[in-house]
């Protein structure tokens, strides 16, 4: 997650993020795509010798990162030759204790910015999942005002071959068999606009090619199509919302929402993090607010806490009052490996105000109780990303490195069920978490949750599930939405 600009000490902290599983007022994202300005070209000077960035990101891990024990003394930036390979190596003690998965990196400014002021990115605007059993790849969503929407590519559609054009077509299992999950994102090209590939595509049973081209597009944090909705079953209203990520343009279709919700009397709410791996440390505290009209402004909604050299940075959020919020009942959160983050924070906040009446619903999280600032080198447009500080709720709890099921009794497994769209409640997830807001007992728990037909009856995920396409090396979006291509 991250946070408006600010300062700390004697530098800038572009943000403070929780970041996603490898790393946060604006449009609604109802207008047309916004192009991301180019990234500014580093000035050749000494200044942005390869030396001078590696200098750069070895002073911001000296002053600031979380783990000081945990940083190699002996890496020596002469052996590697691109910067992020020289901070692997340093954080490399932090990252085999499992404190660090990758979660220190240099990126872009100008790539990141677009992205968490608008969703700015480019690509087909699509995610995907590779499933081993099927040898294919699953479209788990697909963005409005991007190319493969426009093509007739949404959830479910699978990919089965790729290529250039209708001459060179490539069958997913013939990639991976040669080169791995690897060549998929290297057979899909680069995520520049006006990159072009024919993908072989598998909708219900109707096999057809479909050419289609990279672009410019804005991602809708709230989907128009299903982000936001009431269900009406059994004389009750539950309120259902799927954020996709948290960026700047998701606060007001947020306060929107829950502005619905609250005039409809909805107090059972489902809230949709399965594919959110994280963002904006200010929209996750915007979302606790607007679930949190019965806290007051002396109880704690989350808790920074940086290394004890910089102990002046820890901060207590307390809730703040938004006149769009509601009082929940009860809560249901659906999550997936790939809910990290922001999302996170946001479950493990409420949790010591819901208990019993909270529930997490799917499969378990990513597990990242900790955040990154940023600072910048911004004649080189370098921005470091590092891991600052670690994140508990109002009962001191944190350190959820292996997840939230563990922390939350009453979790209940489910399928997320491609068979059909998100928001729709014959979907296995959306099912559950729809029973557990009617009284309905849970059938498993994620924690118990087994392989086989019988757990599988029981909505758990099924052997060799799916798992989110991520590129060795992703963009800012990327790193935010798993799966982004």
């Amino acid at each position: 997650m991250k946070r408006p600009r600010q300062s700390v000490a004697i530098v800038t902290l572009a943000a403070l993020m929780l970041a996603s599983c490898g790393g946060g007022g604006g449009n609604g994202g109802s207008g047309g795509p916004i192009t991301a300005g180019p990234t500014p070209t580093p000035t050749p000077t000494a200044g942005c010798a390869l030396s001078a960035r590696q200098g750069f990101a070895k002073a911001v891990i000296d002053e600031w990162y979380l783990f000081p024990a945990d940083v190699a003394a002996g890496a020596n930036p002469a052996s590697h030759g691109n910067v992020q390979s020289y901070i692997d190596a340093l954080v490399a003690p932090a990252r085999a204790l499992g404190k660090d998965r990758f979660f220190t990196y240099i990126t872009s400014i100008a790539e990141e910015e677009a992205f968490y002021e608008s969703g700015s990115s480019a690509g087909f605007g699509m995610r995907l999942s590779y499933d081993p059993g099927a040898q294919e790849l699953a479209i788990t969503e697909a963005y409005e005002g991007a190319p493969a929407l426009a093509a007739g590519i949404d959830r479910g559609t699978r990919i089965i071959a790729i290529g250039t054009s209708g001459a060179d077509m490539r069958s997913i299992s013939s990639i991976v068999a040669t080169e791995g999950t690897a060549g998929i994102t290297s057979a899909l090209g680069p995520s520049d606009p006006g990159v072009t590939r024919v993908l072989r595509i598998n909708n219900a049973g109707t096999v057809r090619d479909v050419t289609v081209a990279k672009a410019d597009y804005n991602l809708d944090p709230v989907s128009d199509r299903y982000g936001a909705k009431i269900i009406s079953e059994g004389g009750r209203n539950y309120g259902y919302l799927n954020l996709r990520t948290f960026i700047s343009s998701a606060d007001p279709q947020l306060r929107a929402a829950f502005l619905n919700f609250r005039n409809q009397g909805v107090t059972d709410i489902v809230v949709d993090f399965r594919y959110n791996g994280g963002g904006l440390v200010s929209t996750a505290e915007l979302m606790g607010d607007l679930l949190g009209r019965n806290r007051t402004a002396s109880e704690i909604f989350s808790q920074t806490i940086f290394r004890s050299s910089k102990s002046e940075e820890n901060r207590r959020r307390f809730f703040g009052f938004q006149p769009e919020s509601i009082a929940p009942t009860r809560i249901a959160f659906i999550g997936t490996a790939s809910t990290a983050s922001a999302s996170e924070l946001v479950m493990f906040g409420m949790l010591p105000w819901l208990g019993t009446n909270m529930t997490l619903v799917g499969a378990n999280t990513y597990g990242k109780p900790v955040g990154q600032i940023a600072l910048d080198k911004a004649e080189c447009d370098d921005r470091m990303r590092v891991v600052a500080f670690a994140t508990g709720n109002a009962n001191g709890q944190g350190d959820y490195y292996n997840g939230l099921a563990p922390k939350i009794a009453n979790s209940c497994a489910a399928f997320d069920d491609l068979a059909f769209p998100l928001g729709d409640p014959r979907e296995t997830s959306l099912r559950t978490a729809i029973d557990f807001l009617a009284g309905n007992a849970c059938t498993t728990r994620i924690a118990d949750a087994g392989t086989g037909m019988a757990a599988r009856r029981s909505g758990a995920p099924p052997p060799a599930e799916p798992a989110m396409l991520v590129p060795d090396r992703p963009s800012a979006a990327q790193r935010e939405l798993p799966g982004l291509f």
